[in-house]
């Protein structure tokens, strides 16, 4: 039994439904279109159009954008990744109209005047050398370009300020008639409303939405290479990346990977790594791992920073915790504890709404299928041991994977 309800425009954008008896609503519109989907020298694009949606439209001025929201207590933001462009927004239920007439507004007719294109630009170049600034940020942009070098999907979601410099009106008309095809768009909304009457508000403003059915041309990440690069930074610390490809978003070994990475180094303080690397031998404060699934691949990678004289006690440690993965089965005991822990994380993370309604509609775009929590359960559930060793010797091969330094100079 599903827990939503789902209606697709004639133009193609698909409404998704999510009831809650709360005064609170969180609403998102999410389109397939982000930062691999820029052509060659465009890098940035993506993200720099996002910015841009919040400024002048043909019947806006910024400062309205800004306060449409705002001045009734709502909070409006957006954000651009390797695939997606999301607009979001929570509010009082009593003002979804408002809403739903603003974002059809700076999604359909901005105007992208150049004066305010000049003053993002300068801001989205100050947000580069902040993340600059950040090591802990920075590496993973470096590993990822090392992980897919000469590919989009290895480029820096925020562009290099070579690029943003040089974008212009005529990039951002080009990039939005090609990627923003409203047979792949989702507006998403939790909240305590008739659907029937939600519909008719979606159709009174994006049902006028003009039809694109243009198809972008997302080419498969070649083959990499592994190795072991270090970069000298006028940083305190040591920081360290290990990591490599992993599996698309809709691979059979997802939710065993997702598992495996929950047992490594994943949410909470109990996983392995934090255990041996900070609890037991207390060389680094933050030692994290993460999966990232994307439609035709996906990253997996374990971080840490530490002293620059821990640096390689630590390598070996992460190291040893991957062998033991490689090597050995998980007991009945250690897989039932380990399904239990994820399962109890993934149903409290229920909780922060806007984040389940935004994974929603990302599996609505790219399945057009949404699994319910007992489907998830399920599927974690069905994981085995013998999954979990296959899946570490694929994901955890030394021939696969790449090690990224950020030293002190």
């Amino acid at each position: 039994m599903t827990d939503h309800q789902i209606h697709t425009l004639s133009n193609g954008i698909k409404i998704l439904f999510k009831h809650s008896p709360s005064p609170i609503t969180h609403c998102c519109f999410l389109l397939n279109a982000g930062s691999r989907d820029e052509l060659p020298g465009k890098e940035g694009l993506a993200h720099f159009i996002e910015h841009l949606l919040f400024k002048e439209t043909d019947r806006r001025s910024t400062p309205q954008i800004l306060n449409r929201l705002e001045l009734v207590g709502a909070d409006l933001n957006a954000y651009t990744t390797k695939e997606y462009t999301c607009i979001h927004a929570s509010l009082l239920k009593q003002h979804l109209e408002r809403t739903i007439d603003l974002f059809e507004d700076i999604l359909f007719h901005s105007t992208f005047p150049p004066d305010e294109m000049e003053k993002e630009r300068g801001v989205i170049l100050d947000e580069i050398s902040s993340y600059l600034d950040q090591p802990e940020e920075a590496i993973q942009d470096d590993f990822e370009e090392y992980l897919f070098k000469g590919h989009p999907i290895g480029n820096n979601i925020l562009g290099t300020p070579e690029s943003v410099a040089a974008l212009n009106g005529a990039d951002i008309k080009q990039f939005t008639t090609a990627n923003n095809n409203t047979h792949q768009m989702v507006f998403a909304v939790y909240g305590d409303y008739d659907f029937k009457k939600l519909i008719k508000l979606c159709e009174k403003y994006f049902g006028r939405v003009a039809e694109n059915i243009s198809q972008k041309n997302r080419v498969m990440p070649g083959p990499i290479s592994h190795g072991i690069y270090a970069l000298q930074k006028p940083i305190s610390q040591t920081h360290c990346i290990i990591g490599g490809r992993a599996y698309p978003s809709a691979h059979k070994n997802k939710y065993g990977l997702l598992l495996l990475n929950n047992v490594l180094g994943g949410m909470g303080m109990s996983n392995r790594l934090n255990l041996e690397i900070r609890e037991k031998h207390g060389i680094a404060y933050t030692i994290e791992s993460n999966y990232t699934s994307l439609t035709d691949t996906g990253i997996f990678s374990i971080y840490f920073g530490t002293d620059a004289g821990k640096a390689d006690k630590a390598l070996k440690l992460v190291h040893k915790e991957l062998k033991k993965l490689r090597d050995n089965k998980l007991g009945a005991v250690q897989l039932k504890q380990a399904k239990e822990k994820f399962i109890g994380q993934i149903a409290l993370a229920e909780e922060n709404r806007m984040s389940l309604i935004i994974s929603m509609a990302k599996s609505l775009l790219d399945f057009n299928h949404i699994d319910t929590l007992e489907d998830i359960f399920s599927k974690i559930n069905a994981v085995t041991a013998e999954d979990l060793l296959e899946i570490s010797n694929q994901i955890f091969d030394n021939d696969r994977m790449i090690t990224l330094l950020f030293e002190p100079k």
